[in-house]
């Protein structure tokens, strides 16, 4: 994906213009550029901080070997570097393709004749790199990019020659634990052998969309390399007896390169007739996206910081108040960062006045004696609508209130910043780097859109502005924010139009973030609720937009996937959902690179590539609750019973929760947290530790909160209620 260039990026590098930045990382970053002869290349630097250390510039000289080594047929092509200039660089060929990573999250797994050309592929690759004597000890499916004519095997910035124990010190540990060896994994000398180990992860990867050893944290991938058995399941059985004995623990007994090719390669055909048309599709648009992408710099960060004051009690009442009509027949609840909402049947539990859900009261949790779970923090709030899951956007964390935004510190509850510019949940969203709220230019007949730095709350100058559409009140529905885009439901006409007038002219909206222009709009079908849900569920996976409403009668939650880059339909699937199932249509959707996950009658896996149903859980007998994904299981609570797990690519039950000493009551609208050694889940008065060994409720948080998200640096569990705002250790 192309990014904008920050501000602070050069203009130039010894005559490439730089075009945009297409990563960065520990050593470096790395550009897209143009030299003046219109050759457009992949420019990589050093960082500065970095370059003055001699081992780092052997490192990056033996990156440019290795590159010049594996060749323009197996690689980048090598244009030109500089290892000894100040800022040490190298500008090879810009692929014209995704990496294996991207590609897989796009079409799902591949086809058993894709993987057998990409395995053949890539052992010739390898073969030439150690030839040359040289190992590449990182390959993984990002560092795989998948071309029309071939896969090219990139980043060599841990590579080094065979047996060379010169740089042993410093990149003993160096790698990506998923796919390292079990020999690397314990820093012991990577051989060519070391390579065959992990090209059969990634071409297990390319099979299944998930490594041999599943994922999870660094220790724990470690271990399960260096002891455990693959998890090859999924894996075409022709391909089972090669994988396995590349997977070898024992790297002599792991076959060669050339026993790799020769068993894999079928001998017809080019590399792009083994291809998925969709993935040939995505191969083609990249190759043009280059030539159309328009330069972009981001502004130097304002000083100033922008915290108005709010009021204790609101100026007006919200939309959402305005449409509630004789009680609650809706609550909202929006996944942090997705738009993601959730619908409560009339009846389903007591209500309050204006539509909140009652929270449960804390004081009817009983813990044992003298066990007395505190929260890190606890802050008042003002929230009777609970219609926002709190966002996070860097390392902060926003609170839509009744009366105003509000942004914390989770390490402390520290207020940082308020808004009352934006009152209404609809108007707020955050792609985890920023928040951007939605307003109505009513001068201008156009929708606005601001942007806030996370810890500030400080707008940039440039406010994007759509004519023609409206912008706040009835007319816009900010869905979420990703890859630069921010998604929207809006409506072509102005703020005064009559109540049947706003019936018409809805659009699904993206916006470029890094041009403010329109980056597409489809025309969609819009019917005004009479409570306060809104239109979509939303969240970006990959380069689909997933999607999800109740339908005007109620009876069906539709689902469809569209597209990110040009809000295409790619498919569209009906749910029936009877009216006692209402309360469970996702509050946030529960996705992995290959499923999206539903609650109700039956807890569903649907397949990203199509929508088709991967399978079911359940008879219609119970009712299931809104599920999370974690660590390849799926985990949500069934009924009155208590949590279940079952796994993410098949839906085998695994466990469920034993029966509680004390009295809980689950709560089945209200999304689970998933931990090291617990999964919390919602009960009436707060918050239960189950431990994942026992899968006993060890105690319960007693707390009013609702909606929960877990922070950047997965320490704490926030949550949001009615009253008050709150952080609870994460274990």
């Amino acid at each position: 994906m192309l990014s904008p260039l920050t501000h602070d990026d050069p203009a130039a590098l010894d005559g490439y213009r730089l075009i945009a930045r297409l990563g960065s990382g520990g050593m470096g970053t790395v550009y897209l550029a143009r030299a003046a002869t219109g050759r457009t290349v992949a420019l990589k630097t050093m960082h500065a901080r970095i370059a003055t250390d001699p081992t780092f510039r052997s490192r990056f000289r033996l990156e440019t070997d290795a590159a010049r080594i594996i060749g323009d047929r197996h690689g980048a092509a090598v244009f030109d570097a500089d290892p000894q200039a100040e800022t040490p660089w190298l500008a090879t060929e810009y692929v014209l393709g995704p990496p294996l990573d991207d590609a897989v999250e796009l079409c799902g797994p591949l086809p058993e004749p894709s993987v057998r050309a990409l395995g053949a592929a890539l052992a010739g690759a390898l073969a030439q790199l150690h030839s040359s004597n040289v190992v590449h000890r990182d390959l993984k499916p990002s560092n795989v990019m998948i071309t029309a004519y071939g896969p090219k095997v990139i980043d060599f910035g841990i590579a080094r020659a065979a047996g060379d124990d010169r740089l042993t010190r410093t990149g003993a540990a160096a790698g990506t634990p998923a796919f390292m060896s079990p020999e690397q994994a314990t820093g012991q000398e990577h051989t060519p052998a070391g390579d065959v180990f992990a090209l059969a992860g990634v071409l297990v990867f390319a099979a299944t969309g998930h490594g041999p050893f599943g994922g999870g944290q660094a220790a724990d991938l470690l271990y399960r390399v260096r002891y455990a058995e693959p998890d090859l399941l999924d894996v075409p059985p022709s391909l089972l007896p090669l994988l396995t004995a590349c997977l070898s623990k024992d790297p002599s007994q792991r076959p060669t390169t050339h026993r790799i090719g020769s068993e894999l390669h079928d001998g017809h055909g080019d590399f792009a007739d083994h291809l998925p048309d969709l993935l040939l599709a995505e191969i083609a648009r990249r190759a043009t996206e280059v030539w159309h992408h328009q330069p972009y710099r981001l502004p130097a960060p304002a000083e100033s910081s922008l915290a108005p004051t709010t009021p204790d009690a609101p100026r007006s009442l919200s939309r959402r108040r305005l449409l509630t009509v004789g009680g609650g027949s809706v609550l909202g609840v929006s996944a942090a960062g997705v738009g993601a909402w959730a619908w409560l049947a009339p009846g389903a539990e007591k209500t309050q006045q204006g539509g909140g859900t009652a929270s449960p009261a804390p004081s009817s949790v009983k813990n044992a004696p003298g066990d007395d779970r505190q929260p890190l923090w606890k802050t008042e709030a003002f929230d009777r609508e609970e219609s926002l899951t709190p966002l996070l956007a860097g390392d902060v964390v926003g609170f839509m209130e009744t009366a105003k935004f509000r942004v914390l510190d989770p390490k402390d509850g520290k207020e940082l910043w308020t808004s009352d510019l934006h009152t209404d949940p609809q108007e707020i969203a955050s792609d985890g780097t920023n928040f951007y709220g939605s307003r109505s230019n009513t001068a201008q007949n156009a929708l606005a859109i601001h942007t806030f730095a996370p810890r500030s709350g400080s707008a940039p100058a440039r406010v994007i502005e759509l004519k023609g559409f409206e912008g706040a009140g009835f007319g816009t529905q900010l869905l979420t924010a990703a890859g630069n885009l921010l998604f929207a439901a809006s409506r072509l006409g102005k703020s005064d139009d009559s109540f049947e007038k706003k019936e018409t002219g809805w659009h699904l909206v993206a916006v470029n973030l890094r041009t403010g222009k329109e980056a597409w709009r489809r025309p969609i079908a819009r019917h005004l609720p009479d409570n306060e849900s809104r239109l979509y569920l939303a969240k970006v996976v990959g380069s689909r937009l997933i999607l999800g409403k109740l339908n005007g009668e109620r009876t069906d939650f539709e689902m469809e996937a569209r597209d990110t880059r040009t809000g295409i339909r790619l498919w569209q699937r009906s749910i029936p959902m009877k009216p006692e199932d209402y309360f469970l249509i996702p509050g946030q959707l529960a996705t992995d690179r290959r499923h999206v996950y539903v609650g109700g009658g039956r807890l569903r896996a649907l397949r990203l590539t199509d929508g088709s149903s991967a399978w079911e859980v359940g008879q219609g007998k119970a009712l299931y609750g809104v599920p999370t994904v974690a660590g390849g299981l799926v985990y949500a609570t069934e009924g009155n019973r208590g949590l279940i797990a079952v796994s993410a690519n098949k839906g085998e039950r695994k466990w469920e929760e034993a029966p509680a000493a004390r009295d809980l009551t689950p709560v089945l609208n209200t999304v689970p947290v998933v931990g090291k050694k617990y999964v919390y889940a919602p009960v009436m008065g707060g918050l239960s530790a189950v431990d994942l060994a026992t899968r006993k409720s060890e105690w319960v948080f007693p707390t009013d909160a609702t909606r929960y998200v877990v922070d950047k640096g997965r320490k704490r569990i926030i949550g949001a209620g009615e009253t008050s705002a709150v952080a609870f250790p994460l274990a």
